[in-house]
C-alpha cells in the first residue's frame, strides 16, 4: 500500500527504559507554546483583555434565541460603528456541529480555483490567530502587517465601542468583526463565515439576506449541550437561526428524521429553497487509499444531480481528497452543493474549479499524517503518527472508521487531552468498542491558552476506566495494585506480561505520554508498524505541531 512507503518509518533500538515515576516533564517544557510575530503584540493584548468564553466556557443558554442568549445588539452596532463592512461583499454562512472548518476550507478553495478573490473566517486556530482569517486568491494567512495596519486604523473605533457597550463585547466579537473589516478593505468578492457557537445568537449572525447569497447546516450533534438549550432539537433550532429570508440553505447531514424536520420547518417558514447533500441524488464512494501530491489521499467517486441539466449536477470520478474519511468524503459533497447552488445563483463556477478545489484542500489536524522524519523530530521512531481533534461521540467513530480504512490490521495506541464541556464517557466508549488498544494514555493541554476548561489527566483516566466497566472490557490501570506492581521498576518490558490488555494511565506531560505510548506500542508490534493517535481535541493537536516549528 503506497501510504505505508510515504508515513512509516524504519524501526530503531528501544531506549528510554526508565520506570514511569521518573518521567514528569511538563508538556510546556517540550511543546514550546507558539509565539505571534511581534508586530502582532500590541493587537494580542488587545483582545485578551476581552472575555474570552473559548477559554472560560460558554454560560447555559448563551447560544438560544432566548432571554438568556448572546445579545446579538452589541455586534450589529459594532457593525455600524465599522461601517457596516458585510454589505461590501456577499456572503455563505456556516453551521454545524462538525464539519464547518472542512467544509469552510472545501468551498472557499472551489471559489479561489475560479479566480475568486475570497475571505474565509474560521475558528478555533492551530498555531497563529491569524489562521483565522485567509483573504484573497492563494488561501493564505492574513499577513502579519495587514492584520496590525487594519487593527490600529480601527482600534479607536473599537475602543469606543467597548465604552458604549459596558465592556461587554467579548473577545470573539471583536475578532470577528475585525474579520469583517479586513474582507471589506481587501475587497473580497465572496466570503465564507464559519459560526462559532450554535448560530441564531452568534456573532457571526449579523449577515442580512441581501448580503448572504446561501446557508449551510452541516450536521447536528450533542455538543455544547448546556450553552445550545440542553437537547438535540434546542442545538438543531439554535443552528438554522442562521437561515435567512429566500436565500438558499444546504443541509449537509445526514440527520435524524426529526432533526431534518426541524431545519426544513425553518427554511420554510423563511422561504427558502433547500437543496440536500445526503438524499438519493448524491451518491458517493471512496475507491482506495494512496498519495495525491506527496499526501496520503482517498481515491473517490462524486456523482450529484440537483436537477436536470449541467448547472445543478456534476459527475468527479477518481477525485483524490487529502482529507480522509467519509466524512470528509461528505463534507466535499456538502461544498460541491453549495457551489452548485452558488453556480445557479449567478457565480462561474467550473466543474474543473470544483475538482481542483476539493484536491487542493488540506487541514492541519484532520486525519493527518506526519511524515517519518516529522515523527522523528518528535522523538517517535518507529510507529505511524496520525493527529486528529476528534472529540465527541461522533467524531471519534469517524476517526476510528479512517483508521481502519487506511491502516485495518495495525495495533493502535492512543494520546487523549480534553476540554472540560465534552462528554468524555462517550468519547472514550467509543475508542473502546472499536479497534483493540494497546495502550491509553489520559494528559493535558490548555484550551485557547488557559487552564479552566482543562481536564485533569485523572479525571479523563477514571471516566476511562468507568466506560472499560460498563463495556465489560478488561484494562490494566494505573490505579491498580497489579499495575504498580508489574511497572515498578522496568516500565516498557514490563509490557510483554501484560500483552493482551490495554495499557490505562495518567500523565500530566505530554511529552511522556507520547514517549511511552509509541514505545508501548513499539515493543508490541515487534516487526509490524503500529498507529499512534493524538487526539481529543485541536488544542492537544496544536501542542504537537508547535514543536515540529520550533
Amino acid at each position: 500500500m503506497q501510504i505505508r512507503k510515504l508515513i512509516v518509518s524504519q524501526r530503531s533500538t528501544l531506549t528510554h527504559r526508565k520506570p514511569l515515576s521518573n518521567f514528569h516533564l511538563e508538556s510546556k517544557q517540550w511543546l514550546s507554546t507558539f509565539t505571534e510575530e511581534p508586530e502582532l503584540e500590541g493587537f494580542i493584548q488587545f483582545i485578551d483583555s476581552l472575555k474570552n468564553y473559548e477559554k472560560s466556557g460558554v454560560p447555559k443558554d448563551a447560544g438560544t434565541d432566548s432571554d438568556d442568549g448572546f445579545d446579538l445588539g452589541r455586534m450589529k452596532r459594532l457593525m455600524t460603528r465599522l461601517g457596516n463592512p458585510l454589505s461590501k461583499f456577499k456572503s455563505v454562512h456556516i453551521a454545524g456541529t462538525k464539519g464547518k472548518g472542512s467544509t469552510a476550507a472545501y468551498l472557499s478553495n472551489i471559489l479561489r480555483s475560479e479566480g475568486y478573490s475570497v475571505g474565509c473566517y474560521t475558528s478555533p486556530h492551530m498555531l497563529s490567530i491569524r489562521e483565522r482569517m485567509s483573504v484573497g486568491k492563494m488561501g493564505k494567512p492574513v499577513s502579519s502587517n495587514a492584520l496590525n495596519c487594519l487593527f490600529h486604523s480601527i482600534k479607536r473605533s473599537l475602543n469606543e465601542a467597548i465604552v458604549r457597550e459596558n465592556g461587554c463585547l467579548s473577545h470573539f466579537e471583536v475578532l470577528t468583526a475585525v474579520a469583517f473589516a479586513l474582507f471589506a478593505q481587501e475587497n473580497v468578492d465572496i466570503a465564507i463565515i464559519e459560526a462559532g457557537l450554535g448560530g441564531a445568537r452568534d456573532a457571526t449572525n449579523v449577515i442580512s439576506s441581501s448580503e448572504l447569497d446561501a446557508s449551510i447546516v452541516t450536521t447536528i450533534g450533542e455538543e455544547h449541550l448546556a450553552a445550545l438549550g440542553g437537547s438535540l432539537e434546542s442545538i438543531a433550532m439554535a443552528k438554522a437561526g442562521i437561515i435567512k429570508h429566500g436565500r438558499p440553505v444546504i443541509l449537509g447531514g445526514p440527520f435524524l428524521p426529526h432533526i431534518d424536520r426541524i431545519l426544513r420547518d425553518r427554511a420554510s417558514s423563511m422561504l427558502s429553497p433547500i437543496v440536500s447533500a445526503s438524499d438519493a441524488r448524491v451518491r458517493t464512494s471512496i475507491k482506495g487509499i494512496g498519495t495525491f501530491k506527496g499526501r496520503p489521499s482517498q481515491s473517490c467517486d462524486l456523482v450529484i444531480e440537483l436537477d436536470h441539466g449541467s448547472q445543478s449536477s456534476i459527475e468527479l470520478r477518481d477525485l483524490n481528497l487529502s482529507m480522509l474519511g467519509t466524512h470528509q468524503l461528505q463534507n466535499a459533497v456538502t461544498a460541491t452543493c453549495t457551489a452548485l447552488c452558488l453556480r445557479n445563483e449567478g457565480w462561474r463556477i467550473s466543474n474543473g474549479s470544483i475538482r481542483a478545489g476539493l484536491e487542493n484542500t488540506f487541514l492541519p489536524g484532520r486525519s493527518q499524517f506526519l511524515t517519518s522524519k516529522e515523527a522523528e523530530k518528535l522523538g517517535l521512531s518507529g510507529s505511524t503518527v496520525l493527529l486528529d481533534g476528534a472529540h465527541t461521540k461522533d467524531s471519534a467513530k469517524a476517526l476510528l472508521e479512517t483508521i481502519q480504512t487506511t491502516f485495518p490490521d495495525s495495533q493502535l495506541a492512543i494520546v487523549v487531552a480534553m476540554a472540560s464541556d465534552k462528554d468524555h464517557l462517550a468519547f472514550a466508549k467509543e475508542f473502546l468498542s472499536g479497534k483493540q488498544l494497546e495502550a491509553v494514555f489520559l494528559t493535558e493541554a490548555d484550551i485557547a491558552g488557559g487552564t479552566s476548561r482543562t481536564t485533569s489527566a485523572t479525571a479523563l483516566r477514571d471516566c476511562w476506566i468507568q466506560a472499560s466497566r460498563e463495556l465489560g472490557i478488561e484494562v490494566l490501570h494505573d490505579r491498580m495494585t497489579r499495575f504498580r506492581e508489574l511497572f515498578e521498576d522496568n516500565f516498557i518490558s514490563s509490557t510483554r506480561d501484560s500483552k493482551h490488555e490495554t495499557i490505562l494511565a495518567a500523565q500530566n506531560s505530554l511529552s511522556d505520554s507520547l514517549r511511552f505510548a509509541n514505545q508501548i506500542l513499539r515493543e508490541r508490534t515487534r516487526n509490524e508498524p503500529g498507529i499512534l493517535v493524538v487526539t481529543g481535541s485541536l488544542h492537544i493537536v496544536s501542542l504537537v505541531l508547535a514543536s515540529l516549528n520550533r
